[in-house]
């Protein structure tokens, strides 16, 4: 591993943008002043933004705008592929070769560390950035070792859709508790001929959040003592397990559930097969959307997801946009951070995609309410989600928990007997971190 680049180094740069009201798209400042850059040069000049394509409606609009404002500095997208784990090494094939070809980056929130330890990233003067206007859970996701490495981009958090028009014909309230969500799931849904819950149950970083907050609900955590200790063999993760276990062993959570990741779960839910959805606030928008495939416009709600005694814990998601160590224009790179970034590009954002925004304002403006009534639940399961460990080798950590508990939930092998020989894996592999 390369050893962290000095603060030192961190980009500086003055930046101006206008927001104008009178357009939902905001308006691309001027930029100015300098920047620490490479080579002697200032810092400017064309860049690429690199980013995963799903869920990017909303930005050629703003590159757009931008690019009209700044015609020396233009950015062009360069779209990953879908899947995050084909994002990251695709990334890191790149980084690894020195490559300049990215400039900006948009980082899952949970590779901040790895690559800010190889230093493929470069840190950012935290005057640059409003960070105290932004959810504090989204900006701790952007540090490392105590300096800022990225701009928080997203949030996320998990929520539970539920049908809000089949709980109200049951005479029943959406389950605050595991018992209330295993009793209507169990009771109510079979009643319509449909499965009771699902979530993201294939063996990929998906499980390993799915697993993570059940843990968290049951007042346990997968890690402690700064992500020294592994804790997935205790009490708390035993149940957390067993509880999931229980939900395929009774039939509650369907068995097509073992392949389902985001998009399958989803799909399920709006053709109108699944009484409870754990899923991202994405889904929301896209439910709302009366269309072929989707029966639930109109007739879903969203709630926090349930825990052992009361309302649970939500994994912590979302993404920041880093600069590249090896980008020849980090100044320009910086300016289009803080546009893309701003009040006005976050409000636009969530409008066209439902992405859930950095800035707490945006969380209590009336009109966005009114659009997205789930907004204010959404920023309690921010407020109290739990990060996923800072880890430089978190892939093989997710790898190993994914694999493990998808052959306890295929009723494979015991929960205590998964847990115990999984507990000995993780610590061999912190060990290494």
């Amino acid at each position: 591993m390369l050893a962290p680049r000095s603060p030192a180094l961190a980009v500086a740069i003055t930046a101006a943008f206008l927001v104008t009201g009178c357009s939902l798209i905001p308006t691309a400042g001027a930029t100015g002043g300098a920047a620490t850059a490479p080579h002697g040069s200032d810092g400017t000049g064309p860049i690429t933004f690199a980013t995963g394509k799903l869920d990017t409606g909303y930005l050629q609009p703003l590159i757009n705008q931008w690019n009209k404002r700044h015609p020396a500095q233009k950015v062009t997208p360069i779209y990953l592929p879908d899947d995050s784990d084909d994002q990251y090494a695709q990334l890191v094939t790149n980084l690894q070769a020195h490559s300049s070809v990215y400039d900006v980056m948009s980082l899952d929130v949970i590779w901040t560390a790895e690559f800010a330890s190889n230093g493929w990233i470069t840190p950012i003067d935290p005057s640059v950035v409003p960070a105290g206007q932004f959810l504090r859970p989204a900006v701790e996701t952007a540090m490392y070792q105590g300096h800022l490495y990225a701009v928080p981009f997203t949030s996320n958090a998990g929520l539970l859709y539920y049908r809000k028009d089949i709980l109200a014909a049951a005479g029943v309230s959406p389950p605050r508790t595991w018992a209330e969500l295993a009793e209507e799931a169990a009771t109510v849904a079979p009643r319509y001929h449909i499965g009771g819950y699902g979530g993201q149950f294939q063996a990929y970083e998906g499980l390993t959040v799915n697993f993570a907050e059940a843990v968290q609900s049951a007042g346990g955590s997968l890690l402690s003592d700064g992500n020294s200790v592994v804790t997935v063999d205790s009490p708390q993760a035993i149940q957390a397990l067993q509880f999931l276990v229980s939900g395929f062993r009774a039939g509650w959570i369907p068995r097509a559930a073992l392949s389902w990741n985001e998009a399958a779960s989803q799909r399920a839910f709006e053709a109108g097969k699944l009484l409870f959805l754990r899923n991202w606030p994405y889904v929301y928008g896209d439910a709302s959307v009366a269309g072929p495939g989707n029966v639930v416009a109109g007739k879903f709600g969203v709630t926090m997801l349930p825990g052992l005694h009361g309302p649970g814990s939500s994994t912590l998601g979302g993404a920041n946009l880093a600069i590249s160590a090896y980008s020849q224009h980090q100044a320009t790179a910086l300016a289009f951070i803080r546009y893309i970034t701003s009040q006005a590009s976050e409000r636009y954002i969530l409008i066209r995609s439902a992405l859930p925004p950095v800035w707490t304002s945006l969380y209590s403006q009336p009109a966005l309410i009114a659009r997205f009534p789930f907004l204010p639940v959404l920023k309690q399961a921010i407020l109290t989600a739990k990060p996923r460990p800072a880890l430089i080798d978190y892939n093989q950590f997710s790898l190993a928990i994914s694999s493990a508990v998808h052959q306890a939930l295929a009723q494979r092998q015991p929960v205590s007997a998964t847990l115990s020989q999984l507990s000995a894996e993780l610590r061999q592999i912190i060990r290494s971190d």
